[in-house]
């Protein structure tokens, strides 16, 4: 009996730090809920004149348009660039004849 509740004990203290990390994301700001409406506002979506049975495809198609911006926009920031035109060499110069 005494192996069994030092065995629990010791799953409870291994599985404690576990736990402590799953709900590490924060919440959103409010700034940050009033950027995100206005960008899907921005990318053609209007809540004022949303209609029930078009609101689904209306918002999935605004969300659709800010993902591809972002894809656009991040595609562009790898940090690769484009790929080099120009060659080089590297050792000692050539001693002069």
């Amino acid at each position: 009996m005494k192996s069994l509740i030092k065995t629990v004990a010791l799953v409870v203290v291994l599985a404690a730090p576990v736990v402590s990390f799953a709900q590490s994301e924060q919440p959103l700001t409010r700034a940050e809920v009033k950027a995100q409406l206005k960008q899907i506002e921005q990318a053609g979506y209007n809540p004022a004149v949303a209609v029930d049975a078009t609101y689904p495809a209306d918002i999935q198609a605004a969300e659709a348009r800010i993902a591809a911006q972002n894809a656009m926009a991040q595609s562009d920031t790898t940090g690769y660039g484009s790929t080099a035109t120009g060659s080089s060499q590297a050792g000692a110069a050539a001693p002069a004849k």
